[in-house]
């Protein structure tokens, strides 16, 4: 798998390839607090089955550098969007198969709802409809719900910044543990991807990440236009497949499909017994398996 850089206005954009050149582009993108590496099963399948495997780092992670020392170091759902379709265009890619979880199903949820021209199918897992209501955030939800976001709440506080400045490998290897609790991973798995969180402006991104989505700071003003499109809260009309761990530690799946209203085009959930919230590293066949699924759509 080759790493490459590709440049956009405001980043150089790290990411792995794999695959011919010329096969389905696939763009997979991670959440936090992972990287890249959460996809290496993954495009092990999908290149050999021949699909342009495009996995990159997310804006703070890994190799992935702001050019300007001005431009705001925004986590908001807007710029990971907007950083999804300036990869594609820097690429020359006009239509992929997008797929994601956490911060990166956010992103292809986006891309999807408002570009869907730029989508040939979503794989979206965890939360299937990934587009944060901000506007409702400030709204309670039930206590247990509440209990698993104490780490968004911390990081509102500087007490939270501070630990993930200070004590970030510590920090994220117990979210790796709390919400995949019954996925074994060693220390080189970890280490592989706790590389990532090095990069200098990961704790700005993720503090402005989880203050931005309740509200709390102000976007950047360079993407007030598509947080305006997402308060609207569109819908899904391109092919979707949706994957849920049923032992997600952060967001466990209920029994009823909650997000189903918000697809309008060719639409199915898979729950995966056994399997957390790092799904494309947990199940990667389970999840090479959705993409091939949605192959007829290409």
């Amino acid at each position: 798998m080759a790493l490459k850089t590709v440049r956009t206005a405001t980043l150089d954009i790290a990411y792995l390839e794999t695959g011919p050149a010329d096969g389905i582009p696939a763009i997979l993108l991670h959440g936090f607090p992972y990287d890249a590496h959460a996809y290496d099963a993954v495009t092990e399948t999908l290149s050999a089955s021949g699909y342009r495997c495009i996995v990159p780092w997310l804006r703070g992670y890994g190799p992935t550098r702001f050019l300007s020392a001005t431009t705001p170091r925004s986590g908001e759902q807007a710029a990971l969007g907007a950083d999804l379709l300036a990869l594609m265009d820097a690429l020359s890619i006009n239509r992929a198969v997008l797929g994601g979880y956490d911060w990166g199903g956010r992103a292809a949820c986006i891309v999807a709802a408002l570009q869907p021209g730029r989508a040939i199918a979503l794989v979206s897992c965890g939360t299937g409809y990934n587009i944060q209501n901000i506007p409702q955030a400030g709204r309670p939800v039930a206590p247990e719900e509440e209990a698993r976001y104490w780490y968004q709440y911390y990081f509102h506080s500087e007490r939270g910044r501070a630990a993930l400045t200070e004590n970030r490998r510590d920090l994220c290897r117990f979210i790796w543990k709390s919400w995949s609790p019954l996925w074994t991973f060693d220390d080189a798995t970890f280490a592989a991807s706790a590389a990532a969180f090095d990069n200098p402006d990961f704790v700005e991104v993720v503090v402005h990440s989880y203050r931005h989505r309740f509200g709390l700071v102000a976007g950047d003003p360079a993407f007030a236009a598509i947080e305006t499109a997402l308060e609207k809260q569109p819908s899904i009309g391109v092919p979707t497949v949706v994957l849920q761990g049923i032992d997600d530690g952060v967001d466990p799946p209920a029994e009823a499909d909650e997000d189903a209203a918000h697809f309008t085009g060719p639409y199915e959930r898979r729950r995966l017994a056994g399997i957390g919230h790092n799904l494309p590293q947990e199940a990667p066949e389970d999840f090479a398996r959705a993409v091939l699924s949605l192959a007829s759509f290409a």
